[in-house]
């Protein structure tokens, strides 16, 4: 499966969202530099920012998208209702993490998904998984779920 590699950004600082568009590793400092913009790179008044410290929590793409087409990356909360099983209708709220090789959902600090059970329930046909937030700016939605 080949899948687009990108990147967001949540700049701790100043609390937002940013899109990455370079990351690079010949910056004048020892590691990497991050390069980012507010907006799209090319929307007008986008002002781009560089990272070389601390102050950047990267977080990578999935390949997968959410049932509104959304694309899911870690740091996603995502939600699931299902009453595939009439008996046994499901709310569940989990967290998008990176976990040995593949991304997962997590939903308590002991409980994962596989991330095969991730990319079934974003299959087009299942429409299982809608994303409602990310951990940095509803973090509320992991706690309200317990």
């Amino acid at each position: 499966m080949s899948r687009k590699i990108k990147f967001r950004a949540w700049d701790k600082n100043k609390k937002r969202m940013l899109h990455v568009y370079r990351i690079s590793f010949d910056g004048p400092i020892e590691g990497a530099q991050v390069h980012c913009y507010l907006d799209d790179r090319e929307a007008e008044g986008s002002k781009e920012y560089s990272y070389d410290g601390d102050d950047l929590t990267l977080e990578q793409f999935t390949g997968l998208k959410d049932k509104n087409g959304k694309d899911i990356y870690e740091g996603d909360i995502l939600a699931w209702h299902s009453n595939f099983y009439i008996k046994y209708e499901h709310h569940w709220v989990g967290l998008v993490v990176y976990r040995g090789a593949g991304f997962a959902a997590q939903d308590s600090p002991k409980s994962y998904s596989s991330s095969e059970w991730l990319e079934c329930a974003c299959q087009k046909d299942a429409n299982l998984v809608e994303v409602v937030g990310n951990v940095h700016e509803d973090g509320q939605l992991l706690e309200a779920d317990k």
